[in-house]
């Protein structure tokens, strides 16, 4: 594979740099706009709790069943063509959504919009690292990471507003995709060219996909339904089982002579330590933002237009900073900040304790939305950047679907435990008291994991070894060398 030669600044640079922007934004904003809406959709579809952690756990699923196949997709056949494949099915599964009569259909639609999302999003991440020239790819990176984090933090506005429109207005949520998935092909069509790895044999890892999905799906099923039920005899069954097919996936992943997964990747402990990081920040991440929403609307009385609003100043801030982080990671290297920002982060979540029923935006929930979006501006470049730098140029795509499949396991799994464990119950959701109560206990186990990131940084990165400032004109994340123990992040994505 020939170094790429792409310049930023050049037309077809931004146009490229555009295309991946949008795309893999689309994905993100769907992945939060949604949550804001979630009380309007329970009323309007008659849905309670279970049902409501479903439409955003059905997403999250199929996302993180298929997304490992979706890098291989794009390794193989081509990274525009799978990218534009992800594009135009998201958004078919996205008219899907908005015309859905019930929640099961709602739920259904959104578990086909998953699929999509997890062909398009390896792809946007993959594509940059493959088109761009080495001096361009920190500064391109950081700038996807950032104004991808404002596509996951603007969406709860977004839905807010749409939601306010009229009572379907959470149904125009999902129309916003087709604007944008039309402006997406249009540019990856123009600007982006075909790259594919052209030493990857054509053999796909069918009983890891098969494994993996079924796998996450009853695990999932088990862990949200367990609590509700009361954990009965074919509830613990179904979890085992879970668990039983999850363990086959490693298993098959390490004899297959073409896994989806290589487990060689984890044989670097850079790529190590930047996937445990992603999997506590993202949990974190998951959880709180299915929460905050609902916390703001149901119990302090916020419309949606003031409840996605409340996390309008993540934006700005991730904006200004994300990519500015990047830079300062490839000068001093990601221990740092990746150590810090995750425990600032868990500070903004713990300090949501001061949202309550009669809870002022400025003095009880701006602190905490700016102290986070500090925290998590500081860790998510870096921690991109660790986990592609860690890969060979021919795996990036795959690597990138592993540290985005960890972080999106890592939110479906705490949108399906967290409620339940802060106390959540569907009872709980219909009194407003004993909610609050459940978040308030939610968002100290949130930050209390994102502190886990930052001590998990520091120790996983330390033991590695760590860097002096890389030689200049080399960006973070893209040194051949396999001591290294700088990192990056994809933000949330959440993912």
């Amino acid at each position: 594979m020939t170094e790429p030669g792409l310049a930023l600044k050049s037309a077809a640079g931004r146009g490229v740099l555009a295309a991946t922007i949008l795309g893999s934004g689309m994905a993100m904003l769907d992945g939060t706009v949604v949550n804001v809406a979630l009380p309007r959709i329970g009323g309007d579809l008659d849905a309670g709790l279970t049902a409501l952690q479903w439409t955003v756990n059905a997403y999250t699923l199929t996302l993180a069943g298929f997304l490992l196949l979706g890098g291989s997709l794009g390794d193989h056949l081509g990274r525009r063509r799978i990218y534009v494949v992800g594009v135009v099915w998201f958004t078919v599964a996205s008219i899907g959504c908005a015309v859905a009569p019930t929640a099961g259909l709602l739920i259904a639609m959104r578990l086909l919009q998953g699929v999509g999302a997890a062909l398009l999003t390896p792809g946007s991440l993959a594509i940059i690292e493959s088109v761009f020239r080495r001096d361009d790819r920190a500064a391109a990176v950081g700038s996807w990471s950032g104004l991808g984090g404002v596509a996951t933090a603007v969406g709860p506005v977004v839905g807010g507003v749409l939601v306010g429109v009229a009572p379907w207005g959470w149904r125009l949520v999902f129309l916003l995709n087709v604007p944008l998935a039309a402006a997406v092909v249009w540019l990856a069509v123009r600007y982006v060219p075909e790259l594919r790895d052209d030493d990857a044999e054509p053999h796909y890892d069918v009983p890891g996909v098969v494994l993996a999905a079924a796998g996450l799906a009853l695990t999932v099923l088990a862990l949200t339904d367990g609590p509700t039920r009361g954990w009965p005899v074919g509830i613990i069954v179904l979890l085992i089982v879970g668990v039983v097919l999850l363990a086959a996936f490693v298993v098959v992943e390490a004899r297959s002579r073409h896994p989806m997964m290589p487990l060689s990747l984890f044989a670097d402990r850079q790529f190590v330590a930047a996937n445990a990081v992603t999997f506590v920040m993202y949990a974190a991440l998951g959880g709180s933002l299915f929460l905050i929403p609902v916390q703001l609307q149901r119990v302090s009385g916020f419309t949606p237009v003031a409840a996605g609003s409340a996390l309008l100043p993540m934006t700005f801030v991730m904006l200004l900073l994300s990519s500015r982080a990047g830079r300062l990671a490839a000068r001093i290297g990601a221990r740092g900040p990746m150590t810090v920002g995750p425990i600032v982060a868990g500070l903004g979540l713990v300090l949501l304790v001061r949202v309550g029923e009669h809870a002022s935006y400025a003095t009880d929930v701006l602190p905490a939305v700016v102290v986070f979006a500090l925290g998590l501006s500081a860790t998510v470049a870096p921690l991109t950047a660790t986990a592609l730098a860690a890969a060979p140029p021919r795996q990036v795509g795959v690597a990138s679907a592993v540290n985005n499949d960890i972080a999106r396991v890592a939110g479906l799994l705490a949108v399906a435990v967290l409620p339940g464990l802060a106390g959540i119950t569907p009872a709980a959701y219909d009194r407003p008291a004993e909610l609050s109560a459940g978040f308030h206990h939610a968002v100290v186990v949130a930050g209390v994991l994102c502190a886990v990131g930052g001590v998990l940084s520091f120790v996983l990165l330390a033991r590695a070894g760590v860097p002096g400032p890389p030689p200049a004109g080399t960006p973070a994340g893209t040194e051949p060398s396999r001591d290294a123990a700088r990192c990056p992040l994809d933000a949330p994505h959440h993912h």
